[in-house]
């Protein structure tokens, strides 16, 4: 397999917030997406998921508190935990979090 430009892909897919599949790692698995400056609503999850932002900046609510994430940085956010995605958040984001089947 050769290697994939996580920009490159994410500003290709059809729709922001729309993610892709790029691979599993162990249980784990590894999605890129596009932001657009948009608000995503509150959520949670059943495990942890890391957010890692390639380029932008990912603008969080987690838990009540706003959690700024920029370029080249990772927030874990711990299962259970309600967040959301304020306005303003803008770029290329990989997911990393357990498969669901």
């Amino acid at each position: 397999m050769s290697g994939i430009n996580l920009t490159t892909t994410a500003a290709g897919l059809p729709q922001a917030w729309s993610s892709r599949l790029l691979g599993r790692v162990g249980p784990a698995c590894v999605k890129v997406l596009r932001m657009d400056g948009l608000t995503v609503e509150e959520e949670s999850h059943g495990a942890d998921e890391a957010l890692i932002v390639i380029d932008g900046r990912l603008e969080l609510e987690v838990a009540g508190k706003h959690v700024p994430v920029r370029a080249g940085e990772m927030y874990t956010v711990a299962a259970g935990t309600v967040h959301a995605v304020r306005p303003g958040s803008h770029g290329t984001l990989v997911i990393v979090e357990l498969a669901h089947d």
